[in-house]
């Protein structure tokens, strides 16, 4: 009596019509100000050549990922919530798993790029522009979209080649690897074993870079005790720094840990975070932090 599933439905935020609508009005507000931010930022760094380095190429790689991750999932919540329509097709499912799942490594390793950025432009900022040159840059640019994009492949196939043929609701509002793999009739164990471990190896290897990187900063800074340097420093790292602590925070606590930890209302929540929230305010943690941003943000108003 079991057929295989050819579609899956999502579980809603909420099944109340007006909690619904104030949900859509504010999500679609959310979305909104996410595309308008990132944008912004985009064309401030490819109009004004002030910001033609290599901070600010990996910046505007940083804000490119945070327009394709909620594009991802908001518009199929923001139709569910609006009209009802929570299903989605298994190949959709797939797809949408595939490219989330390749954003988030993908803004995982470029976040740890920027660190060795940074960490360059501290300890080494007489060699920074030889170290840290275009070709390098555009090198490690496509390695962190290459490695996400392969991660991405890796955990698609090992979740979507299960069998799916009992209950076909998703707990979340989007397709994500603990509520899908939670629906598989099949033995998930040795996969959850393999997903855990890649995850786990690769999430942990992009945060020790990232935490050394930012040792070698601290110990340089304390070297060198000259004043205004900790301004600098902060100036320099502060932004990319909170954008790390925000991120990872939330995408460890969703990925790397086992199955039997799931729950599906905490798992909303924090998804939400790092969806919806951080792309949200990684535009505005950086012009509001930054000097040569708002200054050049102010020319291209000027000039428009």
């Amino acid at each position: 009596n079991l057929s295989t599933v050819s579609e899956f439905v999502f579980v809603g935020l909420s099944d109340a019509p007006e909690i619904r609508l104030l949900l859509f009005v504010l999500f679609l507000l959310i979305y909104l100000a996410t595309m308008a931010g990132n944008i912004t930022l985009l064309l401030v760094i490819s109009s004004d050549s002030h910001l033609h380095s290599p901070m600010y190429f990996l910046l505007s790689n940083l804000s490119l990922l945070d327009l394709l991750c909620p594009t991802i999932t908001m518009p199929k919540m923001l139709g569910a919530l609006l009209l009802e329509h929570k299903k989605i097709s298994f190949s959709g499912c797939l797809f949408q798993h595939f490219s989330l799942i390749a954003v988030v490594g993908t803004e995982i390793f470029l976040l740890t790029v920027m660190a060795y950025d940074r960490y360059v432009a501290v300890c080494h900022p007489l060699r920074y522009p030889s170290i840290m040159s275009t070709k390098l840059c555009a090198q490690l640019a496509a390695g962190t979209w290459a490695t996400g994009l392969l991660n991405s492949l890796l955990h698609t196939s090992l979740v979507f080649t299960l069998s799916f043929c009992g209950p076909n609701k998703i707990q979340q509002y989007y397709c994500d690897i603990p509520p899908v793999l939670a629906l598989s009739c099949s033995s998930t164990h040795s996969r959850e074993l393999v997903i855990l471990v890649v995850a786990g190896v690769l999430g942990s290897s992009a945060c020790v870079v990232t935490v050394v990187s930012y040792i070698y900063i601290l110990l340089e800074i304390l070297a060198r005790n000259s004043p205004g340097i900790w301004h600098k420093a902060f100036s320099t790292c502060g932004s990319h720094l909170t954008v790390v602590c925000l991120f990872y925070g939330t995408t460890i606590c969703t990925y790397v840990r086992p199955s039997f930890t799931y729950s599906p209302h905490w798992d909303r929540v924090v998804s939400m975070l790092y969806g919806m929230l951080t792309p949200l305010l990684n535009p505005i943690i950086y012009s509001l932090r930054n000097k040569e941003v708002k200054c050049a943000l102010k020319r291209v108003i000027s000039r428009v």
